[in-house]
C-alpha cells in the first residue's frame, strides 16, 4: 500500500530522505533489540540459578525453626525473637541497560557493637534456632539481588517487546511503503518525461512538415 502524496521531484527527495532515515533508525533499533536479548537471556539464566539458591536455603532455614518450634515452648520461642537486635536499611537506585532504567539494591545492616544476630540468650533456645536464624541472616543479600534481578527482567522484557513491535512496524509497514510510494513516483515521472519527450517530436515534426 502507497502513500498518497503528488508524484513530482520534490516529494520523491523528501520520501527517499525519509526512506532511508527509516532504514537507519530500523538497523539501530533491531540491533538494540537483539542487544537486549541477549543481556535479557543472560539475566533470566542468573535468575534461575540465584532463585534455586535461595529457595533451598530457605527451606533449610524453615525445617530449622519447625524443629526449633517441636522442642521449645511457644512462650520462649515468641520471647527469643520478639525484640531484635539488629536493624536493617535498603537503599535504592537506578541503572540505565540498554535505554531500560532498572532498580539497584543494596542493604545496610547496623548493630551494636556487642552484639549479635541472635536476640535471646542460648539458655532455653536449641541450636535449630540459631541454625535458622544464620541462615536467614546470610540468605538476606541473596534475597534482595533475587528481587532486583527479577524486577530487572519484568522490566527489559516490557522494552523488548516495544522494540520488537517498533522494528516490525518499521520493517512490515513504513519501509515497503516508502519503497512503493518511491517506486510509484518514478515510474509516474518517467512517464510523464517519455509523453513529454513524445509531444516534443510531433512539434518538431509539425514544424519541419510545415517548413517543407
Amino acid at each position: 500500500m502507497r502513500l498518497n502524496v503528488n508524484p513530482n521531484r520534490m516529494e520523491l527527495t523528501r520520501l527517499k530522505r525519509r526512506l532511508s532515515t527509516a532504514t537507519r533508525g530500523h538497523k539501530l533499533l533491531k540491533d538494540k533489540q537483539d542487544e537486549l536479548m541477549r543481556r535479557f537471556i543472560e539475566l533470566v539464566r542468573h535468575n534461575y540459578q540465584l532463585r534455586e539458591q535461595v529457595e533451598e536455603e530457605l527451606q533449610a532455614a524453615y525445617k530449622d525453626f519447625v524443629l526449633a518450634s517441636a522442642i521449645t515452648a511457644p512462650e520462649f520461642l515468641e520471647e527469643a525473637v520478639m525484640i531484635p537486635k539488629t536493624s536493617f536499611s535498603l537503599d535504592v537506585t537506578t541503572q540505565n541497560i540498554m535505554s531500560v532504567i532498572v532498580p539497584k539494591m543494596s542493604i545496610h545492616q547496623t548493630q551494636d557493637e556487642d552484639a549479635s544476630i541472635f536476640p535471646y540468650g542460648f539458655a532455653t533456645t536449641s541450636d535449630e534456632l540459631d541454625r535458622a536464624l544464620i541462615t536467614l541472616s546470610k540468605i538476606l543479600e541473596k534475597l534482595l539481588e533475587l528481587a532486583e534481578v527479577e524486577k530487572t527482567c519484568n522490566l527489559m522484557t516490557d522494552e523488548i517487546e516495544k522494540t520488537r513491535r517498533r522494528v516490525n512496524a518499521l520493517e512490515y509497514m513504513t519501509i515497503p511503503q516508502l519503497e512503493e510510494t518511491i517506486k510509484y513516483i518514478k515510474m509516474k515521472l518517467d512517464e510523464n518525461e517519455r509523453g513529454n519527450l513524445t509531444r516534443l517530436m510531433k512539434v518538431k515534426s509539425m514544424m519541419q512538415a510545415a517548413e517543407a
